[in-house]
Formats: structure tokens, sequence, C-alpha cells
């Protein structure tokens, strides 16, 4: 009779932040070969979501199969002057053996902050009785500061509220979050140094991009070049695989003109980065929940894709990039959003609105975001341990 090794059990939690959800590791309860970058690291995390699946469906893992709930988080202590946890995210793909790390997942930042404070990865001494706790937050992906506001009562983080967020069926807890700097390290918002680039795709065409990296890179189209009117819901695109093959194609070659890389072949291994959204004038529509969604109440109009399908509400990094584009005018989203100077933006996505909120200056003759800001919640779905099989591992 064959024998196997036994599963590992390591401890996580499984938690809701914004509208998606991941597993959580505290970095020390990792196995000791997991603990650092590498394919002991990759080969874990993909059994625990349950990847990869040829049936797409995650069902022997954790994952949800969709982007929004095919994702891991490894936090740990900062060693770093100024910062309280360190935050490494890393997005699984679902039908393939590939952890991407080249980016953030703002949803989750919105869960950060409460792990921390609940793992003791927060000196105590910040963590009020009852109040507002502020946890200062590395994004190791993209050595990047957020800063996270976490409501405390009876010493303890506050997950219960009345707080609604579209695309959250239930109401929780209100945490605010501040994405610091959100361009990359050289204050470079726009890679190409241009707001609006023209993108010659094959088999596409010539199209207007806004592409910016603010949050994570994004490219931004107007939806009328692509035949859409922005009003667009999920199962519109992801129904729709001629789209699908649209938009990868598009996000390959803006991949190449950002300088992300350095042919459209490396694309299929960069899945996470650059997004694409499309934009339009604001108009009405009915949301994913049948509510319905008043022109009069939003900006914009913005549909994004996420790992090559289309988002069912918007990733919190790309709402970042959104924030910040609208701030900044001349972008495509500025001009969607009705072209003026603004602070803040409500923009519409497929499970209803969201606002953001940016400041824009332009110094040395580039563009500069300080921060942008928008609120989430997060929650605890489940903890305790989660099982792997050793041979995977």
């Amino acid at each position: 009779m064959t024998k196997y090794a036994p599963q590992l059990r390591v401890p996580a939690t499984y938690m809701r932040g914004g509208t998606s959800k991941g597993v959580f590791f505290n970095l020390t309860d990792l196995p000791e070969a997991a603990q650092k970058p590498g394919p002991a690291r990759d080969a874990l995390l993909l059994r625990v979501i349950g990847s990869p699946d040829p049936y797409g469906k995650q069902t022997d893992g954790m994952g949800g199969a969709t982007s929004s709930t095919s994702k891991t988080v490894i936090l740990s202590t900062s060693e770093r002057d100024g910062y309280d946890v360190d935050y490494l995210f890393g997005q699984v793909a679902i039908d393939k053996p590939f952890v991407d790390w080249s980016g953030n997942c703002g949803n989750l930042t919105a869960a950060v902050g409460a792990f921390a404070i609940s793992n003791g990865l927060v000196d105590k001494s910040k963590v009020p009785d009852n109040g507002m706790a502020t946890v200062n937050i590395w994004q190791a992906n993209i050595n990047k500061a957020i800063i996270a506001k976490v409501p405390i009562t009876n010493g303890e983080v506050q997950e219960t509220g009345d707080f609604e967020l579209d695309g959250v069926t239930f109401p929780a807890a209100e945490v605010e979050v501040a994405f610091v700097d959100p361009a990359d390290g050289e204050g470079a918002i726009f890679p190409t140094g241009r707001l609006v680039d023209t993108l010659e795709v094959p088999g596409v065409g010539s199209l207007q991009a806004t592409m910016i990296n603010a949050g994570i890179p994004t490219i931004f189209i107007n939806a009328e070049d692509v035949g859409y009117t922005g009003t667009e819901l999920q199962d519109d695109i992801n129904s729709d695989a001629e789209a699908l093959s649209k938009f990868e194609a598009i996000r390959a070659h803006g991949a190449v003109q950002m300088g992300l890389i350095k042919d459209v072949g490396e694309a299929a291994n960069r899945q996470h980065t650059p997004k694409v959204a499309f934009v339009a004038p604001p108009q009405g529509y009915k949301a994913s929940s049948g509510k319905d969604v008043l022109g009069s109440d939003i900006d914009v109009l913005v549909r994004a894709l996420s790992m090559g399908k289309l988002h069912h509400a918007m990733m919190g990094t790309a709402a970042v990039a959104i924030a910040a584009a609208a701030a900044i005018p001349g972008t495509l989203v500025n001009i969607a959003a009705g072209g003026k100077d603004r602070e803040s933006v409500t923009f519409g996505h497929p499970s209803g609105t969201l606002r953001v909120g940016a400041k824009a200056t332009f110094e040395h003759e580039k563009w500069f975001i300080q921060q942008a800001v928008m609120s989430r919640s997060a929650r605890v779905l489940m903890e305790g341990l989660v099982r792997v099989p050793v041979e995977q591992s």
C-alpha cells in the first residue's frame, strides 16, 4: 500500500477586504522554506488557493475562481522606521501555476490593519481602548506607504457597522485607507511623459490611451473607441471571448509602451499588471444588484479588467488610478468626467458607485499626487489552520 505524507497545518485567516477576499498569513507562521521568496512559497500558496485548476473552479482550495477571490497576503512586523507592518500581496493565477507579485491589492489593503492589530503586529501602545488606530503600512510589492485608520472598540478591532460599500452585500465598519505618493519611486505618474498617447494595437486599431502609474499601472481608453458605452456589466464582456482577447491585446501593447515589459509575449507572465479600463461620460444604468444608478449621482463611468476578466466592482488600486487621473486635467478620465479641476470623483462601476479623492500638483515639470484616499470595509470570515498536502509545498 502506498503511503502518503500528511497535510501541513498552517495558521491562516480568511478575510474580506473591500470587494475582495483572500488568505492572510503571518510570515513567521509559514513553513521555514516559504518564509522567503521563491518556488517553495509559490507552491504553498498555489496549493492553498487551489491552483492551477484546469476546470477554473479552485474547488480543492480556498480560492473563489475569480480574480477578486484568488488572493494571498503575507504580513510581518516592519523593521522600517515609521512603519508598523510590511504587507506583501500575491495574486494567484486560477488556471496556471503562477503567483504574480508585481502589484498591490488595494481592496485587501483595508484588511491589513485589522489583521496586524489582531495578530500583535502593531505595538499595543498605538491601539486605543476606543477610537481609531492609525496603522502605517509598508507595501512591499511596490515599495509604497499606506495609512489605514481602523476603528477600535474595547481594545479590539471593530468590524461590524453601518458603512455600505457597493459590491459587498452587508454593511460593516468603515476603514479609511490613504495611499501616499501612489506613483512609482521617481514620481513618474505618466511613464511615457504624456497625458494621452496613441496606442497602436494590431487587430484592434489606433486608440487614444492615458497610461498612468498611480496605485497600479493602468491603461485607460475611451469606451466608445472599442464599441462600448461604459454601462456594461460582467457578462456583457466576460461571455465574449473575442472582447477578452481584444482587451488582452490592448493590455499587452500598453505594457510595452509603459516600459513594463519589452515584448508583448511577456504579458502572459505579468497578469496582475497593468490593468485596462474604459471610461465614458456619466449616464444612468442598472447595477448588477438591480439597483438603479443615476447619471446625476456620478461624475464618470469606469469599467476595469483584472486577470483577464471584467471586474465585478472596482479594484482598490485601480480606484487610486482613477482618482489620480481624474484630478489631472487633460487625461481621458478627467475629460470623461467633464474636464474640470477636481479633488474627488464619484465613478460608476458594475456594482454601483464609489467616491475617491486625490489632489494633484504640477511641480518640476511633472505631475505629483500627494495621496489618494478612499473608504472600504473589512471583516474576518474564518480563522484557524489551512491544510496543505506536504508533497505540494
